[in-house]
């Protein structure tokens, strides 16, 4: 066997969309500036597009998920087979700039568990591009201090093995990083916030395929949160969810303007932006009403 990698990075693959390709080259070439990389694909999208992977990207691994894998359990079964200390995780839309991997190990080397950074857009052609971007990472376009943090983005960031072999029961869950980051708070792990490290997000949608993840991602995420409130308490929360289109709008215009530079781009987006709450706030009240259904398997 070869010597261990520098890092190993995780890229589910769900989308079935070529920017994986520029994801790739982007790993590849950053690996070149003198970081060994293992990458490690785990794809679901079929065996046509796993010999695609192979045939233009024969550096990577490719793992075969089962058509309908949740994202968690794809990241979880890559984390299995992570071969570097260092693993990281990003998406199959995600691009790096030269020195990343430099960085996220370099992160870990101040006695972080984990530590993740910022992301920022690349698909700025389309107001529904921006829409989306706002509507997911508007907490991010601020400045925050780099040091200790609650919460880490879930792609960019970096994990010790060691941890995640530590916390494999809660990987086991299913659930989204959150979860994971908060067992891991809980347990007196030290996550770190490092601004500093960005990726860009290259993504491509078309209104009613964003309406319909908005609101499966949703329904996941309180689905699973749900199992742990008492039968009062999902009912509770799946009331009070009529409420939040309002409040969720009102927050991603308030992180918008805050951060400054990006008043014409939330203006035209503000008919947007009103729909997908809607669709957040629909997900998150079926989810706490009905729990998560089919939406793990649907999500990308």
């Amino acid at each position: 066997m070869t010597a261990a990698p520098a890092l190993s990075v995780v890229v589910p693959s769900v989308n079935h969309d070529p920017v994986l390709f520029e994801c790739l080259e982007a790993l590849g070439r950053d690996e070149s500036a003198g970081t060994p990389l293992e990458i490690i694909v785990v794809d679901r999208c079929g065996d046509d597009w796993r010999r695609t992977i192979a045939e233009r990207y024969p550096a990577a691994r490719v793992l075969a998920a089962a058509p309908g894998t949740s994202i968690p359990a794809m990241r979880a079964a890559a984390f299995a087979r992570a071969r570097a200390d260092a693993v990281a995780v990003i998406e199959d839309h995600v691009i790096v700039p030269a020195g990343w991997a430099r960085q996220m190990r370099e992160a870990l080397a101040s006695g972080a568990g984990a530590a993740g950074g910022t992301v920022r857009n690349a698909a700025t052609g389309a107001t529904a591009d921006w829409a989306v971007f706002l509507c997911e990472y508007s907490h991010l376009l601020a400045p925050r201090p780099a040091g200790d943090a609650d919460t880490l983005t879930g792609n960019n960031v970096v994990y010790r093995r060691a941890l995640l072999e530590r916390y494999a029961g809660a990987l086991a869950e299913g659930r989204w990083e959150d979860h994971l980051h908060a067992v891991m708070r809980r347990d007196g792990v030290r996550l770190a916030h490092r601004p500093d490290i960005v990726v860009w997000h290259k993504m491509h949608y078309r209104v009613r395929d964003y309406v319909s993840q908005r609101y499966l991602y949703s329904r996941m995420y309180a689905g699973l949160r749900a199992s742990d409130l008492t039968a009062a308490g999902r009912a509770l929360r799946a009331a009070l969810s009529v409420a939040l289109p309002p409040v969720l709008l009102a927050r991603i215009v308030g992180r918008t303007l805050v951060a400054g530079g990006h008043g014409a781009v939330l203006a035209r987006s503000l008919p947007l932006l009103f729909l997908f709450v809607c669709a957040w706030a629909a997900g998150e009240a079926v989810g706490y009403a009905a729990g998560a259904g089919d939406a793990p398997e649907r999500v990308k």
